[in-house]
């Protein structure tokens, strides 16, 4: 169980890239998202992740991407830039951009589609890790990526003194625990569901893509657990069922969804880019049906 500080805060939004109608990068849609988020109970921001589509954002564009929203919060709030991609030199690039652009951390997630073995994996991690001088989040969802970060290479890895934290999408609480015991690595629950239960057991905090459209409710959750009342941190946690089941669970990635609501709430999100395609109307009024019940209760 880690007890050094956080290294990232403890409530962080995994957050959407906003683009123009047009498609473009928007850059000030972006400020203004992460001044709303910020303001609003999250600690630090995951940029260029799963739900930021990273998949279809240029080396150019993340770079603006973390200056801008660098410029927008200020120097107290961490900005972690997802650098993964399935090419280890590609990934180190990225790094070094991001570390140039004003980031505090990088979010390296497994290579994707080649699949590498664990020792591979391992090599990829520390030579991303020695190659700038920013901290590593470990980003572990094989459902993705299609390679888990076993629980032995991830404490073996914990032994690098700038990998420091993990985004655990695993849904393997017993080997999450079992690295939680045996390392120092600072927990993030990337599942919205598992906020609470893998903080009960000694994670950190959590890494949302929910948090776009609820930042303060779900920081109440970790919040009402921190203060001891475990029952209402519970209640809260339940009661966010419909909304994260209806954003991550029923179909269409979080990214869409999640841009379907701030759409709807007037934030900034703008479309998504393909093959990603937008929310449709009966969709997006079906999230915007959760959303409202859960904020009202």
């Amino acid at each position: 169980m880690t007890t050094t500080p956080p290294p990232f805060g403890r409530a962080l939004c995994a957050m959407v890239t906003p683009f123009t109608e047009e498609g473009a990068l928007d850059l000030d849609g972006a400020q203004r998202l992460a001044a709303h988020l910020v303001s609003h109970g999250c600690d630090g921001l995951v940029l260029s992740g799963t739900t930021g589509e990273s998949p279809t954002t240029s080396d150019a564009e993340k770079s603006a991407l973390v200056t801008a929203v660098r410029e927008a919060v200020g120097a107290g709030v961490p900005v972690v830039a997802g650098v993964g991609t399935s090419d280890t030199r590609h990934t180190v690039e990225l790094a070094l951009a991001a570390e140039k652009a004003g980031a505090d951390g990088v979010l390296v997630v497994s290579p994707y589609y080649s699949r590498p073995p664990q020792d591979a994996l391992e090599a990829h991690f520390r030579e991303i890790a020695d190659a700038s001088g920013l901290p590593v989040m470990l980003y572990d969802i094989p459902a993705r990526t299609g390679t888990r970060i076993e629980p032995e290479t991830m404490i073996r890895l914990a032994g690098h003194p700038r990998i420091v934290a993990v985004k655990d999408c695993s849904y393997d609480l017993l080997g999450t625990q079992k690295v939680l015991h045996r390392t120092e690595l600072a927990y993030y629950a990337g599942c919205d569901e598992q906020i609470l239960a893998l903080y009960a057991v000694g994670a950190t905090g959590y890494v949302s893509t929910v948090a776009n459209v609820v930042p303060e409710r779900l920081r109440a959750i970790i919040d009402l657990f921190e203060a001891g009342d475990t029952p209402v941190s519970a209640r809260l946690q339940q009661r966010a069922t419909g909304l994260i089941e209806a954003m991550m669970a029923a179909g269409l990635p979080g990214t869409v969804t999640a841009k379907a609501l701030l759409n709807a709430l007037g934030l900034p999100g703008g479309p998504v880019r393909a093959p990603l395609r937008p929310a449709d109307r009966e969709t997006a009024d079906g999230l915007l049906a959760e959303y409202e019940r859960f904020v009202a209760a």
